[in-house]
């Protein structure tokens, strides 16, 4: 079927005024707000950002440690403000430590797709990446680094340089791990369960092709909750 001159300068203006209309709409609007929580690693003072020595080289998060960081974070492919009223995309992704308003980048405001998503992830990673590999002595297996990895990229690398955990793993104590995972299940004050699930998701990883350590914890241990945005107490 051909289409007359007219028909097609008809269609067209309808589709540029629904476009238009669309860019008319409240920023409230067109970017809704969610609970989802900002990823630690963009809450990070800049003093408290590892830089990589010279000479070493960053290890890569293997897939599965990936897929563990994609599924605990979702997916968007539209910008959003999260819970924070931060802008952000995909998994996680900051934009800005502000409200979503349309003057982002063109290519955000179009929205991603989901291999777009894991591209930007893979980058924001790095940052978790650098603070396991400095901070961490022992060696570590792939799932043991990947589930660091997300760890940082949830709760911060300042928050992780000070935790318990940390301790624990560079004292190769690691039946003390999974309890002290399961710390950081608060965010805001409350417990979220959504943070429950993703500790247990991390411990799973972490001992991936491992003994899973079955003994109860010590007495004297410390399982007081901890608020991923608060970190632990010093």
């Amino acid at each position: 079927m051909s289409w007359t001159k007219m028909q097609r300068l008809t269609i067209a203006a309808v589709l540029a005024g629904g476009l238009l209309a669309g860019c008319d709409r409240p920023a409230q609007e067109r970017f809704p707000t969610t609970d989802r929580l900002t990823p630690g690693i963009f809450l990070d003072d800049e003093a408290e950002r590892a830089v990589l020595p010279a000479g070493v080289e960053l290890r890569p998060v293997y897939q599965k440690g990936i897929d563990l960081t994609k599924l605990s974070e979702g997916f968007r492919s539209r910008l959003y403000n999260d819970a924070a009223g931060y802008c952000t995309i995909a998994y996680g992704h900051l934009i800005k430590l502000a409200r979503c308003d349309g003057t982002e980048p063109a290519h955000f405001l179009r929205g991603v797709t989901e291999s777009e998503g894991e591209q930007l992830l893979v980058g924001d990673m790095r940052t978790a990446q650098i603070a396991v590999i400095i901070a961490v002595k022992p060696e570590l297996t792939d799932g043991q680094f990947a589930a660091l990895c997300d760890f940082v990229f949830n709760v911060g690398s300042g928050n992780f340089n000070r935790s318990t955990l940390l301790k624990v793993i560079n004292a190769e104590e690691f039946d003390k791990v999974p309890f002290q995972f399961r710390r950081w299940i608060y965010a805001g004050g409350r417990e979220l369960a959504g943070l429950k699930t993703r500790r247990e998701r991390e411990i799973e990883l972490f001992f991936e092709g491992l003994p899973m350590p079955r003994l109860p914890p010590p007495v004297d241990m410390d399982l007081t909750p901890i608020d991923i945005r608060a970190g632990e107490p010093i």
